[in-house]
């Protein structure tokens, strides 16, 4: 369990440090926020990994707010990139 854990958690870090990336350097409003919601979703797995590791259930509520905040974004930004896609307003 530890080699799997260690290997999770570098390729977990790997992913965040290559999202911090592309959001400082992504071109497009939608690039940054497709690394935004990868990075939120490396985060949730990150604390899964050491929910599963530690053998306890205390941040589940940690998980689904996050996953909850991290969908709500994602859906608010990509309605308005639709908006001004459209013309709509500003």
């Amino acid at each position: 369990m530890t080699v799997v854990a260690i290997i999770c958690a570098i390729l977990l870090g790997l992913t965040g440090l290559l999202c911090l990336v592309r959001i400082v350097r992504g071109p497009t409003m939608l690039d940054r926020t497709v690394a935004a919601d990868v990075f939120t979703a490396a985060c949730v797995g990150a604390i899964g990994v050491e929910a599963a590791v530690g053998r306890h259930s205390t941040t589940l509520p940690i998980l689904v707010a996050l996953a909850l905040v991290a969908f709500l974004g994602s859906v608010s930004i990509a309605r308005y990139a639709a908006s001004q896609a459209a013309g709509g307003p500003t």
